[in-house]
């Protein structure tokens, strides 16, 4: 492996790729420690500290987590880069939806490039929207000493914290865009990827602490275990495929008449990727914020809605679960389309040995892409529900952070991110002659 590391830094244009990337992970952490002009630092740390000893964990720690922290420390990164996410999904269910949007991902790198535009529009609007929510929930906190957190609420405050926290996602779509297009891997995913890692150093030592303090070590080596098993199966579920094997006729070429190789057809176990997670901890979350506007403490119907709903309990597990499998299979429903892939083949000569072309191949794809989407969904909500067990079975010893680093969308997305980022250096390693990270074999990509 150090040889490996030397090979890296010997190839110039691989070093200054991953130099630059580097340097803005770097920015990008400093921003996420710039705070809003006119908040009270004291009084919001007070605020949060109060609000993990009477509550615990919940949804607020979990989507804290994807922004590195900045969300709790309400700095310019507040909203991180998930706008710009959701923004690119909802564009991916138009697509489905608007033909006049469906012609345009078939134009090629132009309609390709109209389509980015109309995301950057969407993530302008879902940042406005979501950090004036920010600002005004805000402007309701006080620390347990009666402290306010915005020192001036006027409406100065407001245009001040939403046009900060609209430009700070902004920038980080660009800093992503960057890092693709002069560093090395995704972009986008290297900044979700950087703010959660970040986190694992102080939930760690959090986590050490608390079983020291209980004298129990034998929790600490089950840990251990747990997250060794987890990433395992996140590993397993990221890589998994099925092949469906496809052959090709006899074509002529020239004056001679070529057998076409045989080929294979791809079908991820986990086709819709972290998306189920993601829509499913939004829907989730859609009644607790219902009860929370029309007051939960004064409605006893909202009050039970918002407890059975929070994480840990079994109701919010089953439908937490429940939820990411339907939305597997819907995503991959949207994203995967059988009758194009049967046409294609028949349009090429491509046949599957055994089935005939057309509606009979569809409907096979069909068939099989259905077997291996419900065990990789179940698959999925399990990891995804491993966090909520950690803070059930051992809620003193574990902190809500180190809980999420073991399951659900920060491993799945730790785990995909340095897959794909080894492999695009083991490839420029590879093109210019040297040994990869493995001396026998490649790693494995995901497709």
């Amino acid at each position: 492996m150090s040889n490996v590391v030397v090979n890296i830094f010997k190839v110039p244009e691989l070093r200054r790729r991953i130099l630059f990337t580097l340097a803005i992970l770097v920015i990008y952490r400093i921003g996420a420690h710039i705070p809003i002009p006119g908040i009270n630092v004291d009084a919001l740390k007070a605020y949060f500290d109060q609000a993990a000893k009477s509550q615990g964990g919940g949804l607020m720690d979990f989507f804290d987590l994807f922004a590195g922290g900045a969300l709790k420390r309400f700095t310019i990164f507040a909203l991180g880069i998930m706008p710009y996410i959701s923004a690119s999904i909802i564009m991916q269910l138009l697509t489905v939806v608007i033909p006049a949007i469906e012609r345009l991902s078939k134009e090629g790198p132009e309609g390709q490039k109209k389509i980015n535009q109309y995301t950057r529009y969407g993530t302008v609007i879902l940042c406005a929207v979501q950090s004036m929510g920010l600002t005004f929930w805000m402007k309701s906190m006080t620390s347990p000493k009666g402290a306010v957190v915005p020192k001036d609420a006027g409406l100065e405050f407001i245009l001040i914290a939403v046009i900060a926290i609209t430009t700070g996602t902004m920038v980080l779509m660009w800093l992503g865009e960057m890092i693709t297009e002069r560093g090395i891997g995704n972009g986008i995913s290297l900044l979700i990827f950087a703010g959660i890692v970040v986190r694992l150093p102080s939930a760690t030592h959090d986590t050490i602490n608390r079983i020291v303090s209980r004298s129990d070590p034998i929790i600490g080596v089950i840990l251990i275990g747990i997250f060794i098993l987890v990433v395992a199966a996140s590993i397993m579920l990221t890589l998994g495929t099925r092949k469906i094997p496809v052959q090709y006729g006899k074509r002529v070429v020239g004056r001679r008449m070529v057998q076409m190789s045989s080929q294979a057809i791809p079908l991820r176990v986990n086709a819709a990727g972290v998306i189920p997670i993601i829509f499913a901890s939004s829907v989730i979350l859609f009644p607790a914020q219902i009860s929370n506007m029309l007051g939960g403490s004064e409605y006893t119907i909202f009050t039970k809605i918002q407890y059975w709903l929070s994480p840990g309990h079994a109701a919010y597990m089953i439908l937490y679960s429940a939820l990411i499998v339907f939305f597997c299979y819907f995503y991959t429903a949207i994203q995967f389309n059988p009758v194009d892939i049967a046409d294609n083949l028949k349009k090429y000569g491509g046949f599957i040995p055994g089935i005939r072309p057309g509606q009979n191949t569809a409907e096979y794809i069909t068939y099989i892409l259905n077997r291996i989407t419900l065990p990789g969904s179940i698959f999925l909500a399990l990891i995804a529900i491993v966090p909520d067990f950690i803070i059930r079975i051992w809620p003193e010893e574990v902190s809500p952070s180190m809980a999420y680093m073991f399951g659900g969308t920060s491993l799945l997305i730790i785990v995909g991110v340095a897959l794909d980022t080894l492999k695009q250096i083991e490839s420029q390693l590879l093109m210019r002659h040297y040994d990869g990270f493995f001396k026998k074999g490649r790693m494995r990509g995901r497709r």
